[in-house]
């Protein structure tokens, strides 16, 4: 993946969504298995040292948005979530680290369809924080484009 297009997209979600330069979010590596974003955990925490449940939330929600907003390549288009659902299985007591899994060139072309033939299209986009072999958060994600 070309590091020009990470830092324009990390530049974007900072101007359109202050939250995520507050977080100090970062856009570590985005190819056909998905999109990796990152956040320091000195700016995230809470009370037990520990990241923040919102944090964690936040983060995993901005992953699935920027995958989704490089995938559909339309810079006129806003993207929204329509409904989330997140399971917090283990503490996350390092740098937050969220990746959002590829749903597939097929799952992409028919939301691609589906957006130029109606200008709105959604697509379940699912995250984990962690380890692949033990998660430490699960959030899956309805995304909406719209033009």
């Amino acid at each position: 993946m070309h590091e020009g297009l990470l830092l324009e997209t990390e530049r974007f979600l900072h101007d359109r969504i202050p939250l995520s330069k507050a977080m100090g979010v970062r856009l570590e590596s985005y190819d056909a298995s998905g999109l990796t974003l990152t956040a320091p955990l000195e700016a995230n925490h809470n009370h037990l040292g520990t990241a923040f449940g919102g944090s964690l939330a936040a983060v995993a929600t901005l992953a699935g948005y920027a995958l989704l907003w490089l995938e559909l390549d339309d810079r006129d288009s806003h993207i929204v979530i329509r409904a989330s659902r997140i399971s917090y299985k283990h503490p996350v007591a390092s740098e937050l680290r969220a990746t959002c899994l590829h749903p597939g060139p097929e799952a992409i072309t028919r939301f691609k369809a589906r957006f130029a033939k109606a200008g709105k299209a959604s697509i379940p986009l699912t995250v984990v924080l962690g380890p692949e072999d033990r998660p430490q958060v699960e959030f899956e994600g309805t995304y909406v484009a719209i033009r």
